[in-house]
């Protein structure tokens, strides 16, 4: 509902204890009331860039609308370098206590796989890592031996080609466990952007801006893409998540990482968003 024009806006806060001004508009030049702004701040109103707070309230970066200088001058990202080394400490420690850990598990999960379907236990695929640099992701296989024959596809909801151990490990994320491994080699950590094949990458980094970015930090197990944004199979889908994924970069911390393996624990729990 339009209640006023821009004139009216310090009128309008007072007759309405409006505490908060959210400015979202298109094109700010010359039609940016400065003045009337200028007199709510003054008088302790708060006023926020409706990019902003999109961003804060969303959890996400606006990929569609996000100018390269507001990465260059935000206060963000700076925990990429803070936290890069004291992260790396926590990968190994967390990594070789899970592999001991679920030592026994490895077993089992190992003898279903044989026993259920024929091939190897464990499928390698090449990703993409950080700056670039291709590496082999080691998973549980859970899928037939011949699934991607006809080149490399994005997995579906109830995929034909997913075996029937293979579901249930995907649907509890047990596929994912060898990847502690990975870890263990430095070439992922436990949280970060999803890995994904250097196929998609080249076509991805053509058609939506900033995708490259994402790797500009170590590829995980899990991330803030996976726990707030469903599975992905599409080129819409792989925008949206790159939003999350940046979103994570610029405010890289430790609390930030606590947060994602707890909500992490409870999606695994409940056997949310696998496919």
């Amino acid at each position: 509902m339009i209640i006023g024009d821009f004139k009216q806006i310090s009128s309008i806060c007072r007759t309405c204890h409006i505490d908060r001004i959210i400015v979202a508009l298109d094109e700010r030049r010359g039609s940016l009331p400065v003045d009337e702004l200028l007199q709510c701040r003054l008088k302790g109103i708060h006023v926020d860039d409706g990019v902003s707070f999109s961003e804060r309230l969303l959890g996400k970066l606006s990929v569609e609308s996000l100018p390269p200088s507001s990465i260059i001058f935000s206060n963000g990202f700076r925990g990429v370098l803070v936290y890069r080394g004291i992260k790396r400490w926590l990968d190994l420690f967390a990594s070789l206590f899970g592999v001991i850990l679920f030592l026994p598990l490895y077993i089992l999960i190992a003898l279903a796989i044989k026993l259920d379907s024929r091939g190897p236990v464990f499928y390698r695929q090449e990703r993409v890592g950080q700056d670039g640099r291709l590496f082999s992701l080691i998973k549980f296989r859970s899928m037939t031996v011949d699934a991607e024959k006809d080149g490399p596809v994005w997995a579906v909801v109830n995929d034909q080609r997913v075996t029937r151990v293979g579901r249930w490990i995907r649907k509890l994320r047990l596929d994912e466990i060898p990847q502690l491994i990975n870890v263990l080699k430095g070439e992922m950590s436990l949280v970060g952007p999803r890995p994904e094949r250097p196929y998609f990458v080249k076509r991805l980094e053509k058609e939506i801006p900033f995708y490259s970015h994402r790797h500009v930090v170590k590829p995980g197990i899990t991330g803030w893409a996976q726990i707030l944004y469903p599975y992905g199979a599409t080129r819409e889908d792989a925008q949206e998540k790159l939003k999350y994924d940046l979103y994570y970069i610029k405010h890289l911390s430790p609390m930030m990482d606590l947060r994602i393996i707890t909500e992490t624990a409870k999606i695994v729990l409940l056997g949310r968003g696998a496919r």
